[in-house]
């Protein structure tokens, strides 16, 4: 029976009184592998973490902007390929369950400073007719990138958010 059990970070993880706990989670970290394990360090939790992912969720009470992903690009150059999935869902108003879904492919790049964007985002947008005035935008400000959803008139727009980058 295994006592210790050596991890990618934070580790080692043991069991206590023969239990070890082993989680799914994820993180922001970057890995080309997308995987890594967590030991806690030395806690009885091994917590296998899908790396290199973006998650967020926003509520947007009306035709407003709010940020859903805000991600610092780091202190070193680097360029970034993003790839993110968006849902909205209207919670209160006129059109209530009625949605909107987008994907976006994005690139942007850091000096360690300054964000910017390369090119223009490829956003993929499929929304009910009547939310068709809401947006999504990949946007570069400071050092960092934010998804952001700008709601619609009258609406409150429910959203949730999730993506992966590959760095180098």
């Amino acid at each position: 029976m295994a006592t210790t059990y050596v991890t990618d970070v934070n580790s080692p993880a043991i069991p206590a009184l023969n239990v070890l706990n082993v989680p799914g989670g994820q993180t922001t970290s970057d890995n080309i592998n997308g995987i890594r394990t967590d030991g806690s360090s030395g806690s009885n939790t091994l917590t296998v973490q899908l790396t290199n992912r973006l998650v967020g969720n926003a509520v947007i009470v009306g035709a407003v902007t709010g940020d859903v992903i805000t991600f610092n690009l780091g202190a070193s150059a680097a360029v970034y390929r993003f790839n993110v999935y968006v849902a909205g869902r209207d919670t209160a108003g006129a059109f209530v369950g009625q949605g909107m879904g987008y994907t976006i492919d994005a690139s942007a790049r850091t000096d360690g400073v300054t964000s910017t964007i390369i090119s223009t985002p490829d956003i993929d947008a499929d929304e009910d007719v009547s939310l068709g005035s809401g947006l999504i935008s990949f946007v570069a400000t400071g050092n960092t990138i934010v998804v952001r959803a700008t709601g619609v008139a009258g609406e409150t727009i429910s959203y949730k958010a999730v993506g992966t980058y590959v760095v180098v």
